[in-house]
């Protein structure tokens, strides 16, 4: 599986100031990449192009292995009318109900099935959003902040089950948690600035998988050169 991206650029129609531009790089491996960066520089725009809903001003994609791409965000909403237990059921692929329990236990919504989507917090929803779209086994999935709310706790957890359930997934993790980026993702793309002045550099995460002792002096060294990046 591969994902390699070739001088791609971005300008808001009407604009000749490009939002980032000359992005490049390639990511030959399954897991957990990200995107950081400050609001407004262009992560959702550029996730936006790889998952195909927006066109590049220029540049080439070029994948192996990925044949579909999905996209969770954190404000996407369910039909509110039904029970989600019902909804995540229903939506589940035949020979999926274990992996979809495993979810529901590891994402600690047990007591949240017979509610609708509008009685839920915030936290809840984006966790229920994000179940669905694992249950469809997309090859390459990007999270658009679809933890936001989540306590860090439950985030922690939730992210190393994901990369112990889903090893051959690519995951495309888009946060403004610098601790979570650097601490469990393996490439990390770091936008920087807009417009003229917008440039990304690469920063190599840690990794962390289920069962490894964090190593605190690795991520203050990581953090230190995201900060530094951006």
């Amino acid at each position: 599986m591969q994902l390699e991206c070739r001088n791609i650029s971005y300008s808001y129609p009407g604009s000749d100031a490009p939002v980032f531009r000359n992005i490049s790089f390639c990511w030959a491996e399954a897991g957990f990449h990200a995107l950081f960066g400050p609001s407004g520089v262009g992560k959702s725009t550029f996730a936006g192009i790889l998952w195909g809903s927006i066109s590049p001003a220029s540049g080439e994609i070029i994948s192996r292995g990925i044949d579909r791409v999905g996209y969770s965000y954190n404000l996407e909403r369910l039909p509110g009318w039904s029970p989600v237990g019902k909804h995540i059921s229903k939506i589940t692929p035949e020979g999926s109900a274990g992996i979809r329990e495993e979810l529901i236990d590891i994402f600690g919504m047990e007591k949240c099935l017979g509610l609708r989507f509008s009685q839920l917090s915030l936290g809840q929803k984006n966790r229920v959003n994000l179940i669905r779209y694992l249950l469809q086994d997309f090859p390459f999935l990007i999270l658009d902040e679809s933890l936001a709310n989540v306590d860090e706790m439950r985030r922690e957890k939730i992210i190393l089950h994901i990369k112990t359930l889903f090893p051959e997934t690519f995951f495309l993790y888009i946060s403004h948690n610098i601790m979570e980026v650097s601490r469990f993702c393996k490439d990390i793309l770091v936008f920087q600035g807009m417009g003229k002045h917008s440039r990304t550099r690469h920063v190599k995460g840690r990794d962390m998988k289920k069962g490894e002792n964090p190593d605190p002096k690795a991520s203050e060294r990581i953090m230190l050169e995201i900060m530094n990046a951006v």
